[in-house]
């Protein structure tokens, strides 16, 4: 039995997963926590939400025998070792959702889907390009915008009847389309459902560059957007590509719970070696 801990530190959130695991391939979710950052200094955040994930697995940092980190892991301080983010959104994809084949890891700089295997080791994988427009910080510049919470825009996309798609996949020209939608009196619902499509056209894209089955699971900050799921399920179709789109309550959590589990499966090796 090992308990291990993952710290990921993305652009806009650190999370952090404490983990238990044994030989037997039993994987457990012990504790956890994510923190936004709004500007506060990383090496802060990342001791509170790590703080916070101990509680609530009732353990002390002794009783810890491995921490990984993943994204901007340099910054987490008292770590082990790091795994790269594309292994890390894999495995815990893959402990979340065991059905999973395709990850859509949304976070808020950018999208990307990896294709994995059996036992969650990446095929390959697609990234949106440069440009913003398929990213977590794209949305939550136009909800503020509109003046809409980020929790609220999932479920007003669900309640547009006549979505208006931005005419352009750039993310100060599709800002531009907004405003004008505004003037022009389109519904929220109408913008926001719109905007998602515009996104999800871009990530089936991906998708289908990669497989045509199997199933997809979000990770990342936007996998609770239920809105965004269900855009990308009609570009799926759309397009052509029969596979279910699935997300879970914890998917935010998937690169640390990733970490973690690779910590866990590290440490064991180290310890087979000194023996």
């Amino acid at each position: 039995m090992i308990i291990a801990g993952g710290i990921d530190v993305g652009s806009s959130t650190v999370k952090a997963a404490v983990v238990r695991t044994d030989n037997a391939g039993n994987d457990e979710l012990l504790g956890s926590h994510v923190e936004r950052l709004r500007r506060r200094d990383p090496r802060h955040v990342i001791d509170s939400v790590w703080s916070v994930a101990k509680q609530q697995a009732g353990l002390t940092s002794d009783q810890i025998e491995y921490v990984a980190s993943t994204g901007d892991g340099e910054l987490v301080e008292f770590r082990r070792g790091h795994f790269y983010s594309m292994t890390t959104h894999a495995r815990g994809a893959k402990f979340l959702v065991p059905e999973t084949t395709l990850i859509l890891d949304a976070g808020a700089l950018h999208a990307r889907c990896i294709h994995i295997d059996a036992r969650a080791k990446p095929l390959g994988y697609r990234m949106t390009s440069q440009c913003a427009s398929g990213s977590g910080q794209f949305l939550e510049n136009i909800a503020r915008y509109l003046g809409v919470a980020l929790d609220e825009v999932g479920p007003l996309s669900l309640e547009s009847r006549n979505p208006e798609v931005c005419s352009s996949i750039c993310a100060v020209l599709s800002e531009t389309d907004v405003i004008n939608m505004v003037s022009r009196g389109i519904a929220t619902s109408d913008i926001l459902k719109g905007i998602h499509l515009s996104m999800a056209g871009r990530f089936a894209r991906l998708v289908r560059n990669l497989a045509s089955e199997g199933m997809l699971t979000f990770t990342g900050g936007l996998a609770a957007d239920v809105g965004l799921l269900q855009a990308t399920r009609e570009e799926l179709e759309k397009a052509g590509v029969n596979i279910p789109v699935a997300s879970h309550p914890q998917s935010i959590l998937a690169g640390a719970i990733g970490a973690g589990l690779w910590g866990a499966f590290r440490h064991e090796k180290l310890l087979a070696r000194a023996s």
